[in-house]
């Protein structure tokens, strides 16, 4: 029903930067949350950030506030990450997700899930 496609991953040293994309397609609903979770080998997979895709409203896990910004672009229909002064520790596959709840930092709460772009962060 909705599709979601991410790009923008790839290889950086530690200090960069990346940007990650996020195309959504498919139905519309106007409750719709959209964020990013990332999950790296052996590992559950973790939230990073939300944002309302009405009210513009955002949340951010402890561990990226001040470097990671998510925003979004409702006519283009296409979410954004911008990843600033990347660690070590932030190499994941990073997963676009989309929910019709309010703002979740849970998993659960999201129904509709990209295919995942893979970030690598090397000292």
């Amino acid at each position: 029903q909705v599709h979601l496609v991410e790009s923008g991953g790839g290889l950086v040293q530690a200090g960069g930067s990346l940007r990650l994309s996020c195309a959504h397609s498919g139905r519309r609903f106007s409750t719709t949350t959209m964020g990013w979770f990332r999950q790296a080998p052996g590992k559950e997979r973790e939230f990073v950030a939300a944002i309302s895709w009405i009210r513009d409203n955002t949340v951010y896990a402890d561990s990226v506030k001040g470097r990671f910004t998510i925003s979004r672009d409702n006519p283009k229909n296409t979410l954004y990450l911008q990843m600033n002064d990347l660690k070590v520790a932030d190499t994941a596959v990073y997963y676009c997700a989309a929910s019709h709840m309010s703002l979740s930092i849970v998993a659960a709460g999201y129904a509709y899930w990209g295919q995942g772009t893979q970030i690598t962060v090397s000292s």
